[in-house]
C-alpha cells in the first residue's frame, strides 16, 4: 500500500493509535511520520477547546466514549432558571433560549414543553391547535375537546373517531327519530306530489319539474328506489319503475308483461290483443302517426320530428321493426325498412329487380 511515497505491507497500513485497518479515503499522515484515521488524527493534532471533544470535533466520539463508561446526561430541567411572570414558557415558567425555543402564536416554548395538553403528543407546526385556554393540543384532543358536539360528531372528534366505543355502544347512544315527511305541511300544489309535506333542498328530487322526497320517490306500485334512470312518469302524474310501467301503460297481449310467452297447451287462444296497439283514451292529430293514441316518454320512438309509438315504429309494407339505421321516412308520411322503400319509391326499369336492387328478390 502506498502512502505519500512510502510503501506499505497491508497488514500494516492501520492506524497508529487504534490500530484500525485504513485506506486511501480514511488515511491522514501525521507530522511524525505515522498514518491515523481521521478521528486519531483530529484528536492527537487537530484544535481543541470547548466543543471540539478532545479534538475531535464536538459531535465525533469513540469507542470508549461509547461503551458502558460513557457519561450518562441527567435529565434537563427546563424550569430550574425561572422566568419573570408573563415571560418564560407558558407550561413550565422557564427561561426559553435560543436553542430550544418553538413558537406558537407569538409565546416562547421549550421544544420539550411543545407537546399536547392531553395526550402529551410531541408537535410541530403543522398539528399544534392553540385552545382557548392559551394551551396547545393536537387536532384529535381540540376536536374532542373544543369541537362541535352531538350526533354525527362522536364526542366532538369527527365523524370516524369513535374514542374506543364498541359497534353496539355506537348504536345505543344514535338517537332515533322516523322520518315524517308530512310533519311540515306544503302550500297546496307547492309539495311533494305523493305526501303534500314541504320539500327541502337536501331531500329533494326533481322529475319533470316537480319536487319530490327522496323517502317518497319510489315506484307507487313495487316502492322501489328510483333514479333518473330508471323513473318513468305515467299518465295518472305518479311515477313508476320501467318495469311497472310497462305492466300498467305498455302494449298487452301474447308476450308482453305478466301474459304467456309461450302457446297455451289446453287449446286457449292467449293472444287477447294480437295488434298490440291500445283500444281506449282519446285520439289526437300529436299523437302516434299510426294509432293516434298519445305517446308516452317510456316508448316513444322518433322520426323526423314525429313520435311514434315502440310497438307502431314498424315498416308499413312488412312490418319489420324499424331503427335508427334502418329507417326511410317515405314521401306518404309513412315508415318503410330500405327494401320496401326501394320497391316503392326507389328507381324502376331494366337492371333494377323490382326496385331494391338487382339482387334482391322479392
Amino acid at each position: 500500500m502506498l502512502a505519500r511515497g512510502r510503501a506499505w505491507h497491508k497488514e500494516c497500513f492501520k492506524c497508529a493509535n487504534c490500530s484500525k485497518g485504513l485506506d486511501s479515503i480514511l488515511c491522514c499522515e501525521g507530522p511524525d511520520k505515522n498514518i491515523y484515521c481521521k478521528v486519531c488524527y483530529a484528536k492527537k493534532f487537530g484544535p481543541r477547546g470547548y466543543g471540539y471533544g478532545q479534538g475531535g470535533g464536538a459531535l465525533q466520539s469513540d469507542c470508549i466514549t461509547n461503551g458502558e463508561h460513557a457519561p450518562r446526561a441527567g435529565v434537563i430541567d427546563v424550569s430550574k432558571i425561572r422566568a419573570r411572570p408573563g415571560e418564560g414558557c407558558p407550561r413550565c415558567g422557564g427561561v426559553v433560549f435560543a436553542a430550544e425555543l418553538v413558537l406558537s402564536k407569538g409565546r416562547e416554548w421549550h421544544r420539550k414543553c411543545f407537546k399536547c395538553r392531553d395526550c402529551t403528543k410531541t408537535l410541530d407546526s403543522i398539528i399544534a391547535c392553540d385552545g382557548p385556554d392559551k394551551e396547545v393540543y393536537c387536532r384529535t384532543c381540540y376536536g374532542k375537546k373544543w369541537g362541535p358536539h352531538g350526533y354525527g360528531f362522536a364526542c366532538g372528534s369527527g365523524f370516524l373517531q369513535t374514542d374506543g366505543m364498541t359497534e353496539e355502544q355506537i348504536a345505543a347512544s344514535r338517537p332515533f327519530a322516523p322520518p315524517d315527511t308530512t310533519s311540515i305541511k306544503a302550500p297546496e300544489g307547492e309539495g311533494c306530489p305523493r305526501c303534500g309535506g314541504a320539500v327541502f333542498a337536501a331531500e329533494q328530487q326533481l322529475s319533470k319539474g316537480k319536487m319530490w322526497h327522496k323517502k317518497c320517490y319510489n315506484c307507487c306500485q313495487c316502492h322501489r328506489p328510483l333514479d333518473s334512470m330508471l323513473a318513468c312518469d305515467g299518465p295518472d302524474k305518479e311515477i313508476y319503475c320501467k318495469a311497472c310501467y310497462g305492466k300498467n301503460f305498455g302494449p298487452k297481449g301474447f308476450g308482453y308483461g305478466h301474459t304467456p310467452t309461450l302457446v297455451s297447451t289446453s287449446g286457449q287462444n292467449t293472444m287477447q290483443y294480437p295488434e298490440g296497439a291500445p283500444f281506449a283514451g282519446a285520439k289526437s292529430s300529436s299523437g302516434c302517426p299510426r294509432c293516434g293514441f298519445a305517446v308516452y316518454a317510456a316508448e316513444q320512438m322518433i322520426s323526423k320530428s314525429r313520435i311514434w309509438h315502440k310497438r307502431c315504429f314498424h315498416c308499413a309494407d312488412c312490418r319489420k321493426s324499424l331503427d335508427s339505421t334502418n329507417l326511410n321516412d317515405g314521401p306518404d308520411g309513412d315508415i318503410y325498412c330500405r327494401a320496401c322503400y326501394g320497391r316503392n319509391f326507389g328507381p324502376k326499369g331494366v337492371g333494377y329487380g323490382l326496385g331494391a336492387g338487382t339482387l334482391t328478390m322479392a
